[in-house]
């Protein structure tokens, strides 16, 4: 239990929208936090050049950076220096961010340049909640009846309540063997964990249970895949507004790769002889080709044959660009709205990430296709997790319990056959039947 004299009003606490992660173009130092007054926040500078030197992505390196803006914020609210926070500022902030709002920035709101600046910031400019609730398919949080799935929410999802306390507590971890800054770390582990190695009698022949590290992490409830029924997409794809759009969405749900992973091949990387696509790994990076259906690369020649002498040649040049003038090379962003929009024209409110989602459980029903085979394809680590699309979704699961009803109606009403020896018109007679 804290002092008394510790406790602060979370549900009042007014925390100011200042400072901004700033985007450098600089391989050496992609991203800065910068402070109220344009300064660079010198001990997260330090925390994110470690991470580049362990081999971390850009991109992870700017998601880091955005937890750690989050935090720099409260303390601000909390009038509380970094390296004097203590585990009561880190319940306290996991207690705020649990009930906070999402920031909505727009044109001359936000904090910073990075807000105002769109594709030049880090925080990209977040449309008009009229506009998104539309493309949606829903309010927030609200279950978009034609695809199961809730709309974000107005708050911050448990998953990204979680990134962020892993994030801290390892920024301070860092820092205390630094000499830097404070020495109890303000996210410390759960209690279970003090003293003793996690996990020290597990049966190595039981599954590894889901750990729970830190002491202020949320509930997360297990996510199911959701696949795109076929009827659905079907209709989806007769959405698409480009041969460019089709293109993409063909080799999306034909490889199985991830939205960024795909967006950046470039033109050398397809490969319509052997029917190849190749791309590099997000995790891993590891250049991989991967095999695309026949439709895929007839779109992608019609794409290619429309942007004829508008873009520039060559294998090292992107293979995606944006349709209208200025020409540039197609960003997620780009292909998301893409696919957003021809999504809200069914009110559904499936995501790139969703075609993936449907290519994998595909793949994985399919019974002449081994799971070894499509957990390669799909570039999991793990064969557990390529296991998950092994579940029906939940229209084949209702499909099946249907079936199910209808059989045992058909097998309530047909007679059991007499035993050997008796007459069935006998029977008839007796139970009142008509012969």
């Amino acid at each position: 239990m804290f002092p008394q004299s510790h406790e602060r009003d979370v549900a009042t606490l007014v925390v100011p929208r200042i400072g901004y992660v700033a985007a450098t173009g600089d391989p050496l130092e992609p991203y800065r936090l910068l402070d109220a007054d344009g300064g660079v926040v010198a001990p997260v500078a330090s925390f994110l050049r470690e991470l580049l030197a362990a081999s971390r992505a850009p991109l992870t390196l700017r998601s880091y950076a955005m937890d750690l803006l989050r935090w720099w914020r409260f303390l601000a609210a909390a009038d509380v220096r970094w390296e004097q926070a203590t585990p009561v500022e880190g319940r306290d902030f996991s207690l705020w961010i649990r009930q906070a709002s999402k920031p909505r920035s727009g044109p001359g709101r936000g904090g910073g340049p990075a807000a105002a600046a769109g594709a030049g910031g880090a925080a990209r400019r977040r449309r008009p909640q009229s506009r998104r609730e539309g493309l949606a398919g829903g309010l927030p949080g609200q279950v978009n009846p034609v695809t199961g799935k809730p709309s974000p929410g107005w708050g911050y999802a448990p998953r990204t309540v979680n990134h962020g306390e892993t994030v801290l507590r390892t920024f301070y971890d860092f820092h205390r063997e630094a000499g830097s800054g404070p020495m109890v770390n303000p996210f410390p582990l759960d209690r279970a964990r003090r003293g003793g190695r996690s996990h020290a009698h597990h049966n190595p022949l039981d599954p590894w249970p889901r750990e729970r590290e830190g002491r202020y992490r949320s509930t997360v409830a297990q996510r199911v895949p959701r696949a795109i029924p076929d009827e659905m997409f079907e209709l989806l794809f007769a959405a698409l507004g480009s041969h460019r759009d089709r293109a993409l969405v063909a080799f999306w749900i034909s490889t199985g790769a991830r939205a960024s992973e795909l967006l950046g091949a470039c033109q050398g990387d397809a490969d319509p002889g052997q029917q190849l696509i190749t791309v590099v790994r997000k995790g891993s990076r590891a250049v991989q080709p991967l095999p695309a259906s026949p439709d895929a690369f007839v779109w992608l020649r019609l794409y290619q044959q429309q942007m004829h002498g508008r873009i520039p040649a060559g294998r090292r040049q992107p293979l995606w660009w944006t349709l209208r003038q200025p020409l540039a090379p197609l960003s997620y962003h780009g292909a998301h709205r893409m696919f957003e929009r021809a999504s809200a024209l069914l009110g559904a409110n499936w995501t790139l990430h969703d075609l993936r989602h449907s290519a994998a459980h595909r793949m994985a029903r399919d019974p002449a296709l081994p799971l070894a085979d499509v957990q390669w394809i799909l570039g999991h680590a793990h064969l557990t997790t390529t296991q998950i699309y092994l579940n029906p979704s939940v229209e084949e699961a209702v499909a099946a319990l249907r079936a199910h009803h209808a059989r045992q109606a058909r097998a309530g009403n047909d007679p059991a056959p007499p035993a050997p020896g008796y007459d069935p018109r006998s029977l008839d007679v007796l139970f009142g039947r008509q012969p």
